[in-house]
């Protein structure tokens, strides 16, 4: 007996021996892999965060020119030549150099680096310009890591672009250090065609991958010294139970056998046989059922926990509830009845003398009522029937949540208009198909007039009034295929496609009209009316939504320095850096 178990353990564990190395070496390789994956997954991210934090640099750049630019003594000292006072002044600003009239030139910048410059300009005539440089240096890259989070085997470099791939993962050999890198695109205005990259330790990745191997191989060891012990235990527990077949065969064959030469009828052995044979045929017709019907439960529970999981679609959920418990409980028909009306069936819900019935709802919202008919239903099945009608009710609880979620996340909620993350999504769209099929495009930026001056003398609530009302005048204005949207406070914008310069400042004109003779009630019962300024600026093809939206938004402070209640139009999409279109999106 012993020597049995001791085969049976040793030839199982030989059988699983072969699949467990295909599968070792199979789950080693996936193992790899996901790690690289991995690896490139976060030096993604880790790019995309310096890439910002690049920006974050370059615009603050940008700003050091611009201040210095509109420094009184720095004008006064280029009007009057007066190097020596530029030089005091450019001293205390690195990486800038001042260029003024007769060839005046002060202050040093890094030659490898990204150049942002700012014209000059007095009260009567332009003085020249300022030059600010962010060097592309080992500091810059360092402070990039820091501001990104990078990992602290992960590092930032600023590299040859004809040594990179631009936005795809790679091995890449820097001082003779093995690196997994990704790199941008080249950077804007690098005459050196530099592009930033974020590298990580491919050692690191390796030795990850290894720990990952190790913990395998010491999980399929354990997997299959559990099959083998499996194995013993139940070549034991098998030879247990032939002993026990054995012990009655013989109790049977010679209980009563001995004592009788003519047999009249079944003696014991075929008895045995009979008993055996009748346990065999039911026991095979009862398997057979209970596989057909777990098989049957299972193939429904399993697509209906694949729809719950990959639909908010109520529609779609009520249709597979229906088909889902007519096969799990065997019925004949199912249907979703609605204000007694059918809106989904399977099979023939009138057959059948048995009917169940379940009300489907999500808190004080009805589905409709779930009905069942069969001839008979068991306990298991009406069970059964339960148990998918209360998992309805609770994915149909979770498809209304996430349509209301998901609609509070891109609508705001005070004016029912898009959102400013909405509208960013369907601006950039608009401009690039502008841009891909030249057809013209127009944004209009409003801004309601004094909007503080109506939160201070009539309170927060009736400025949300206006806010409301302002939103209803653009929802009449406005053709279908615009967006309206609050755009921040009581800034909103409008995207027109098809429409010109012209067309833009028309609609826009029309707004102010309407809103301007609209009457705002206050809770004291005092009546006032509120004007809007408006900023119309067209796509030129050049820029991106920025460059729009700083063109549309500098128009909209020309037209309030003169007055307020009009409409001015910009002259391009892309102006040049100002006071103006510094202060967008204030």
């Amino acid at each position: 007996m012993g020597s049995f178990k001791v085969r049976l353990a040793g030839y199982f564990a030989l059988i699983a021996l072969v699949p467990f190395v295909a599968a070792f070496q199979g789950f080693h390789s996936l193992a790899e892999k996901s790690e690289t994956r991995r690896a490139d997954a976060v030096l993604e991210s880790g790019l995309r965060s310096a890439i910002v934090a690049y920006g974050e640099d370059l615009r603050g750049t940008q700003r050091t020119a611009a201040g210095l630019a509109r420094r009184p003594s720095l004008q006064r000292a280029l009007a009057t030549s007066n190097r020596q006072q530029v030089a005091r002044i450019v001293a205390r600003v690195p990486n800038v150099v001042v260029e003024g009239p007769g060839g005046l030139r002060v202050g040093r910048v890094p030659e490898n680096g990204v150049r942002q410059v700012v014209s000059i300009v007095g009260p009567t005539r332009p003085l020249g310009k300022v030059i600010a440089v962010l060097p592309l240096d080992e500091g810059t890259a360092r402070r990039i890591g820091r501001r990104a989070g990078l990992a602290p085997d992960q590092r930032v470099a600023f590299l040859p672009q004809s040594s990179v791939e631009p936005g795809e993962a790679t091995m890449l050999e820097v001082d003779g250090v093995q690196y997994r890198a990704i790199a941008s695109d080249g950077l804007v205005r690098d005459s050196q065609a530099r592009a930033l990259v974020v590298l990580a330790s491919q050692s690191a990745i390796d030795q990850a991958a290894a720990s990952i191997g190790k913990r395998l191989v010491l999980t399929m060891f354990g997997i299959l010294v559990l099959l083998v012990l499996i194995a013993y235990f139940e070549g034991r527990s098998i030879v247990r139970t032939l002993g026990r077949l054995v012990a009655a065969a013989n109790d049977l064959a010679l209980g009563r056998l001995d004592r009788r030469v003519d047999v009249r009828g079944p003696d014991e052995f075929a008895r045995l046989s009979r008993a055996f044979n009748e346990m065999a045929d039911q026991l095979e017709a009862r398997i057979s059922e209970l596989d057909d019907e777990r098989r049957r439960l299972r193939e429904a529970t399993v697509r209906f926990g694949e729809a719950l999981g990959a639909t908010h679609d109520i529609d779609e959920l009520l249709r597979v509830v229906v088909e889902t418990a007519v096969e799990a409980t065997g019925a004949r028909g199912g249907a979703l009845l609605r204000n007694n009306h059918e809106v989904f069936r399977k099979g023939d819900p009138d057959a059948g003398v048995r009917r169940l019935e379940f009300h489907l709802s999500a808190g004080d919202e009805s589905f409709g009522r779930l009905v069942l008919t069969a001839d008979s239903f068991s306990k298991e099945q009406t069970e059964s029937a339960e148990w998918f009608v209360n998992q309805a009710r609770t994915a149909l609880a979770n498809a209304r949540h996430h349509s209301t979620v998901q609609r509070q996340a891109l609508v705001d909620t005070l004016t029912g208009l898009a959102n400013r993350r909405l509208c960013e999504a369907a601006l950039e769209k608009e401009i690039g198909r502008a841009d891909r099929f030249g057809e013209p495009f127009s944004l209009v930026v409003g801004d309601i007039d004094d909007f503080k001056h109506v939160n201070d003398r009539y309170g927060h609530q009736t400025g949300d009034e206006v806010l409301k009302e302002f939103a209803r005048t653009l929802q009449e204005t406005v053709r279908d295929i615009d967006l309206a949207g609050r755009w921040g406070g009581e800034e909103f914008v409008v995207g027109l496609p098809g429409t010109d310069l012209a067309g833009g400042a028309h609609l826009a004109e029309r707004v102010r009209a309407a809103f301007a003779e609209r009457t705002i009630e206050a809770r004291s019962g005092k009546q006032f009316h509120v004007t809007a300024t408006f900023g119309v600026a067209e796509f030129n093809g050049r820029g991106g939504l920025l460059d729009l939206l700083a063109a549309a938004d500098a128009a909209l402070y020309r037209a309030k320095r003169a007055g307020k209640d009009r409409v001015a139009t910009a002259t391009s999409s892309t102006p040049e850096p100002s006071v103006e279109a510094a202060s967008l999106g204030g």
